[in-house]
């Protein structure tokens, strides 16, 4: 049918299937309940445990489901104990970040008024920015294949034109959206180290040229180690950042840290054609069919996916279920009665996507 989108679906490591469920089934629901799109999902078995079980961390015709859809939900993926021959992690949403070519690495950081934060926030103040992570070179450029020897080692920091290029215009057009929505100034702020490498120095002179072609909106620069001051002194002051691999993989933490932990980061990884959604965190296997894993990062990444749809497909219905998820999920951690024990409450699994899945119905109704 018209409208129509096919969703990959990896569930994931330890926590990740049970995180995926609840999700899937809201989707579901918004889908059945919209007439301007329907949603398909596909799953795609991929993983640690797949590894162990069958020597393959993404099987091809698992990429290859990928490759095919709309878009790509991905949850928790690693386990501590199942590693590759050379002692590195199993990382499938990695492969897939270079697979695809997903150069812009999106880390929202949204703190509303009410919810709980290890910040004293001051009256009046929100936190809402996005961090812009390039995720397919960088310092994980040279990913499994550093040189090591008995008396050193080396990995490659990798910054080209192209992906550079395509990351600032990325970059900038996001800033205009959230300008449109009112969600922020219009502000985008490089994070590098130019003052100490040459190749940051190129990466700094790229956006300059990027953001000379958009003088509606301001662009500055600042170095990493005082952004990572400033994320703490004053998150919201900043609207748009957008940084190396590396850089953007330490700070996006740190960007977490500020909502309360990574149970409320979500990201996505974007590429001119694909697009991976997922949770930040990992997949937590010593709390893994308990039923207390936090959803909210997942249920926070498909609500960008729904976003990312729309915004690609030129779907309003998409959008619009894209910010009632995500409104749905802030208020419920605002307000702060069904919460994770990750935050600080009892609630299980199901609770907390019952909660979540509660208001949308009042919404709707």
């Amino acid at each position: 049918m018209p409208n129509s989108y096919e969703i990959a679906v990896f569930a994931g490591d330890g926590i990740g299937p049970e995180i995926t469920d609840p999700t899937v089934k809201i989707l579901n629901t918004l889908s059945e309940q919209s007439t301007g799109y329907s949603l398909n999902f596909a799953a795609a078995p991929a993983g640690a445990a797949h590894y162990a079980e069958t020597g393959e961390s993404l099987p091809a015709s698992s990429l290859e489901t990928a490759r095919n859809a709309d878009a790509i939900l991905l949850s928790a993926m690693g386990l501590p104990d199942v590693r590759y021959a050379d002692g590195t992690e199993i990382s499938p949403q990695i492969d897939l970040r270079k697979a695809l070519t997903l150069f812009a690495g999106v880390r929202p950081v949204t703190v509303r008024a009410g919810q709980a934060t290890p910040l004293k926030i001051p009256e009046g103040k929100e936190i809402d920015f996005v961090l812009v992570r390039e995720s397919t070179e960088g310092l994980f450029f040279t990913q499994g294949t550093g040189e090591v020897s008995d008396d050193e080692a080396r990995e490659t920091l990798r910054i080209t034109r192209d992906i550079s290029e395509k990351l600032f215009r990325f970059t900038f057009d996001l800033a205009h959206q959230r300008k449109a929505q009112g969600r922020g100034p219009g502000r985008v702020t490089c994070v590098d180290k130019a003052n100490v490498f040459r190749a940051f120095a190129f990466f700094r002179e790229l956006f300059d040229a990027e953001a000379a072609k958009h003088p509606t909106l301001t662009s500055d620069h600042a170095y990493v180690d005082a952004t990572a001051l400033w994320m703490v002194q004053k998150p919201w002051d900043f609207d748009v950042l957008v940084t190396e691999n590396m850089f953007g993989d330490i700070l996006s933490d740190l960007g977490a840290g500020l909502m309360g932990g990574l149970g409320l980061a979500p990201s996505a990884d974007i590429g001119l054609n694909h697009a991976v959604f997922q949770p930040c965190h990992g997949s937590a296997p010593d709390i893994a069919g308990q039923g207390v894993a936090n959803p909210f990062a997942m249920l926070l990444s498909a609500a960008m996916m729904l976003d990312w749809l729309g915004v690609k497909h030129d779907n309003p219905a998409l959008r619009r279920d894209g910010e009632r998820l995500r409104e749905a999920v802030e208020a419920v951690v605002a307000k702060g009665a069904v919460l994770t024990r990750d935050l600080g409450g009892t609630a299980s699994t199901e609770d907390a996507a019952a909660a979540v899945s509660a208001l949308l119905v009042l919404e709707a109704a």
